[in-house]
């Protein structure tokens, strides 16, 4: 087939721009031909229990899935009843960034709090977890947080444990949103586990689409005693549109991910090149770095002209029109020549 693009050209709009890992469309040629038995009875998926097991912890259990807004809505349905809702950032994904799928999809109520630099803590929990037993009100029964958040910040081991504890007092689970979760890793240098079912996560939604996969999350039972969520998922799976009839080929990505370092090595590559390009804005006359850069992303105020006249070079996105704040993202592929190219590219249109 024709290759219909240039593909040596990046930008820094968002990291599902990326193409596929070499490794990863390797990994898709090698789980084809033959016959395997669909719907997740494969070898593939079989295989990707133990190496979930083996990042996690023993007792976890994960289902494949498409897309990431699949993976949020089945997590949250799998945890909660009819009448539950959802504390969250305003600025998580689930809220701004999945139209009106958890809430048309799933039925979810979502309870929203502003945060600074998209991070909840307990005490702003509380603004929202309250009313249980009120009958008019629906019941806050999850904490919902991102993982790093969507912009650009990561949660520490400590956070993340004091938020599942306050959680888990009142009697609510916690689901963590991991899109990014291998950038957090990478950032907090520490196991995924030590920040994930250690320190107190219910369910997570893991996320590979960001990470160098085709297409491909799971959801993931880290909690072993919520026996009825592993019993649900399979039924909501299907229910939601997200059982792969070919589950292999979501399954051997997530391998070529997980069985190995390439998760890593491809999230701390990204989080290096976030890092060059703040430590190559930070002292231009006229740029602003707004957030702190923990992650991918980088976040930035300068004027709107400038930035239309950049964006014509390099594809990146507005994050807030009132403020002139701008998002750029890095990915796996993000070459250092990339991020100096951009650097000087800036340098020309500030003049």
């Amino acid at each position: 087939m024709e290759t219909l693009h240039d593909p040596d050209r990046r930008g820094f709009a968002s990291d599902n721009y990326a193409g596929i890992h070499p490794e990863v469309l390797a990994a898709l040629a090698a789980a084809n031909g033959g016959h395997q038995i669909s719907y997740g009875e494969d070898d593939y998926t079989a295989r990707l229990q133990a190496v979930f097991a083996h990042h996690f912890g023993e007792g976890v259990a994960a289902f494949p899935v498409f897309n990431g807004t699949g993976a949020n809505v089945l997590s949250l349905l799998s945890v909660l009843p009819r009448w539950g809702a959802v504390v969250c950032a305003e600025t998580a994904h689930i809220n701004t960034d999945e139209n009106a799928a958890p809430e048309r999809v799933g039925g979810l109520k979502l309870l929203t709090v502003p945060t600074p630099e998209g991070k909840l803590t307990p005490e702003l929990v509380d603004r929202q977890a309250w009313g249980w037993g009120d009958e008019h009100r629906a019941q806050p029964l999850a904490v919902s947080i991102t993982q790093s958040t969507e912009l650009g910040t990561v949660y520490s081991v400590d956070e993340v444990r004091a938020l599942a504890d306050h959680a888990h007092e009142r009697g609510m689970v916690l689901h963590m949103d991991g899109a990014r979760l291998a950038n957090a890793a990478a950032s907090l240098d520490v196991p995924l586990r030590t920040f994930t079912r250690d320190a107190g996560v219910d369910v997570l939604s893991f996320g590979g689409t960001k990470n160098g996969l085709m297409f491909g999350e799971a959801v993931v039972v880290l909690n072993p005693t919520l026996d009825q969520a592993q019993a649900a998922l399979p039924y909501l799976r299907k229910m939601t549109m997200q059982l792969a009839s070919k589950m292999r080929f979501v399954s051997a990505q997530l391998l070529a991910l997980m069985d190995g370092d390439l998760w890593l090595e491809s999230a701390r590559h990204a989080n290096a090149m976030a890092a060059r390009l703040a430590a190559g804005v930070v002292d231009l006359p006229g740029v602003r770095v707004t957030r702190p850069v923990q992650a991918n992303a980088v976040f930035a105020v300068l004027d709107r002209a400038v930035a239309d006249r950049l964006r014509a070079r390099f594809r990146f996105y507005d994050w807030n029109q009132a403020t002139g704040e701008v998002r750029w993202m890095c990915a796996f592929d993000t070459t250092a020549a990339d991020v100096d190219a951009f650097l000087q590219a800036l340098r020309e249109e500030l003049g």
